[in-house]
Formats: structure tokens, sequence, C-alpha cells
């Protein structure tokens, strides 16, 4: 592993900071005349883009901290790859369909940040950290779908 220390203090509170655009994106979303423009799905469904996209560079950075070409590194250089594909068809997909295909993003990562825990290639801590953030990304991903299915709140 590469350290047993508890979750980081910073590490929480930036990855909870993080949450912020998570759930004011879900209230636009779920009350487009928040807004003084059309723009109602567009910052969350952008921000779940940008940050699944973080979470596979992620995964790219300890990949290449590990220093040498395994197959777990190899796993890890492919899996860092597939985010930002994933986001760049949630966003070119209408906001009905985006939603989920954001949301299965957020569920593949999770998985994988697990899995780097358990192959040593990911601090113990990480996924004590990435759990409660998926899931509260998770629940603003699905208030802004319900949003497209039930516009105007």
């Amino acid at each position: 592993m590469l350290h047993t220390d508890p979750l980081p203090r910073l590490a929480a509170q930036l990855g909870y900071a993080g949450l912020i655009p998570f759930v004011a994106g879900a209230a636009v979303a779920w009350l487009p005349g928040l807004m003084p423009i059309s723009i109602d799905h567009w910052p969350l469904l952008a921000y779940g883009a940008v940050i699944l996209t973080f979470m596979g560079a992620i995964h790219w950075g300890l990949a290449m901290h590990s220093g040498e070409m395994t197959p777990g590194t190899r796993n890890q250089l492919l899996l860092s790859s597939v985010p930002p594909l994933i986001a760049w068809i949630a966003l070119a997909l209408p906001p009905i369909a985006g939603y989920p295909v954001l949301g299965m993003g957020f569920l593949l990562m999770l998985f994988g940040d697990v899995k780097a825990v358990a192959y040593g290639q990911a601090p113990e801590w990480y996924p004590g950290l990435r759990g409660p953030l998926t899931f509260v990304a998770l629940i603003s991903l699905a208030v802004g779908w319900a949003g497209t299915v039930f516009p105007g709140g």
C-alpha cells in the first residue's frame, strides 16, 4: 500500500468543497427559473464531466508515480483514459441521457478506486473519501436528471 494514514484533512476539505457545484448545479437543473438565461442543465453536466475526467487523471498520476510498467499500471492507464470518453459522450447527448451516462462513469470510477487500493496502487484512505463524494455526485446527477423528466420542479 502507498500508506495507511487516516484520511488527510486537506483532501477531505477540498473533496467536500468540490461538491458545492454539484449541489448548486442540481438546484439550477431542477429550478430552471433560477438562472437569468436558459442554461438549465449545462452547469451540472459540464461540472460532472470535468470531475469525471479529473478522476481519470488521478489514476494516470498514480500509474506514473509507480515508476514501473506492470500489469496493474497498464490497467490504471487504461482506466484513466475511459472517464474523459464517458464525459464527452455524456455532453454530446441530450441531458435526459447524459445524466445516466455520467452516473455510470462515476460508478465505474468508484469501482476502479476500490480496486486500485486493493492492488496497493492508491492510498487506503481513498475509498473512504471517494465513496461519500460519489454518493453526493450521484444524488445531484439524479436530481438533475429528474429535472429533465419533470421540468420546472
